[in-house]
């Protein structure tokens, strides 16, 4: 067989999860700027589920011994996820979505094979690869206010309570942005200022970012330490959008993530989910600074001219209240206090679990296919 057969029967077998690999010229550079031919033929048929050590050497015709150093090899690299029970290990073929977006760049390398990626995973996301989101009602991160920016907490739900949602987790870690880094290491993209160190992973996932070098273990003071400074570098608490079990709090720019970006370039209808919250505004204390403008990652605050304004310029801010979603970084640094996270009247709740989210996607985008074959008939 050939390397170019080796890569198509790879490619065609890592679309068969729930993250497709629509057809682009950045697919075939980017298979083979991340997976070597003979880890393309070894990983191909590799199941998505868990497999014990003696299964997949069964199934690939390897000793178990010879395999095993070659399989947490590949966990490394995040190709495979690797999870250790105190029974046995299992290992299971991470998806594309999984392989591409986080696990390449989690680590914050600057070496040949991060920058050999990133202009691929760049091009290919506007090349309609991110399109299987355009339809998704439940995008994959929900905003989730930030401390203290929620005018009364008495009806807050534990699962947009930063506090209560730490108190879930045992175990904390850090990795980079994986949206930020693999745009500064892309001499075509624009490059972010913002810091990179801020993604944050828990339990079962933390534990495989740092048993396989993708991140490092941290405190829960260290979290809430990076939460805090998150918040005043003006990034959005983006946590994994179902109740049970949430893995992951990103922290977001507007010109980065992947939900914003789709927002702001591809025209998807929403970014991150919203909170239950939505911003109050009292034009009365305001001083006309701008600054809440400035920090919107979602552009629904603008400067206007206010008859109950006491500042020199007459002027408040105005909400776009379709497009706030309710994270509370314009609050954050308000210097008059004249913003606050006022409780929706109707309040949505995320799916229960991952399970329910996988399900309501698969959902979404079988219908965004029907919807397209019907506009191409």
């Amino acid at each position: 067989m050939s390397e170019q057969e080796i890569y198509q029967d790879f490619i065609a077998w890592l679309g068969k999860t729930w993250w497709g690999l629509p057809d682009s010229e950045q697919l075939m550079p980017l298979i083979k700027a991340r997976y070597s031919a003979e880890e393309a033929a070894f990983l191909t048929g590799v199941p998505f589920s868990g497999n014990s050590l003696e299964d997949l050497a069964k199934l690939k015709g390897r000793d178990p011994a010879e395999l095993k150093p070659y399989l947490d090899g590949l966990a490394r690299k995040g190709l495979l996820f690797r999870r250790e029970s105190d029974t046995t290990v299992r290992y299971s073929l991470n998806d594309s979505y999984f392989v591409f977006f986080r696990s390449a760049f989690w680590p914050g390398f600057d070496d040949e094979s991060s920058r050999a990626i990133a202009p691929h995973v760049n091009k290919y996301y506007m090349d309609g690869v991110y399109d299987q989101y355009a339809t998704a009602h439940a995008k994959g991160l929900r905003a989730l206010p930030i401390d203290q920016t929620i005018e009364d907490t008495r009806q807050i739900m534990p699962y947009e309570d930063v506090v209560k949602v730490l108190d879930d987790f045992e175990y904390f870690t850090v990795s980079a942005c994986p949206c930020r880094h693999r745009k500064n290491l892309d001499d075509e993209a624009h490059s972010c200022e913002k810091p990179i160190g801020n993604c944050l992973h828990f339990d079962a996932l933390g534990r495989y970012c740092v048993e396989n070098g993708l991140g490092r273990e941290i405190s829960r003071q260290e979290t809430e330490q990076i939460l805090k400074e998150s918040a005043d570098a003006g990034l959005v608490h983006g946590i994994s959008n179902w109740r049970d079990k949430p893995d992951t709090i990103c922290n977001c720019c507007s010109c980065c993530c992947l939900w914003m970006e789709a927002y702001h370039k591809l025209d998807h209808h929403k970014s991150l989910d919203a909170s239950n919250y939505r911003l109050k505004i009292k034009p009365e204390s305001c001083k006309a600074c701008g600054l809440c403008v400035k920090r919107c990652p979602m552009d629904a605050v603008q400067l206007a001219h206010s008859a109950v304004a006491q500042n020199k310029f007459n002027k408040a801010p105005v909400l776009d209240a379709d497009r706030c979603i309710g994270c509370g970084v314009c609050v954050h640094k308000c210097p008059t206090d004249s913003l606050t996270l006022g409780r929706k009247a109707e309040i949505v709740d995320p799916p229960k679990d991952i399970r329910e989210y996988g399900r309501r996607f698969m959902e979404d985008r079988k219908a965004g296919i029907r919807l397209l074959r019907a506009k191409n008939t």
